[in-house]
């Protein structure tokens, strides 16, 4: 059974869901990437979280997202530090 802790937050009234994921998720195809977060987004609601899934993950010492691009300065200024501070949630299933 997969289970992925995450930070659910709210940033200027906005839901957001951060998902950490292994720096494996970096080195999948961009559909694959993209069918892995709908999936994610689809269990998010089942479990009755609101907001936008971002997958985060690192890579060459740094944090890389999946993100909207009106929240790409809000992710980059982000640190891994952050979001393990943060982690407040599980989702499984």
């Amino acid at each position: 059974m997969p289970r992925f802790k995450l930070a659910h937050i709210q940033q200027q009234g906005v839901d957001l869901i951060i998902i950490p994921l292994d720096p494996a998720f970096g080195g999948m195809t961009e559909s694959e990437q993209l069918e892995e977060l709908a999936g994610f987004q689809l269990r998010a609601k089942d479990a009755g979280l609101s907001g936008t899934v971002v997958p985060v993950w690192k890579e060459y010492g740094r944090m890389v997202f999946i993100a909207p691009s009106d929240w790409h300065p809000l992710f980059a200024s982000l640190t891994p530090e952050f979001v393990e501070a943060n982690l407040n949630r599980e989702l499984y299933w």
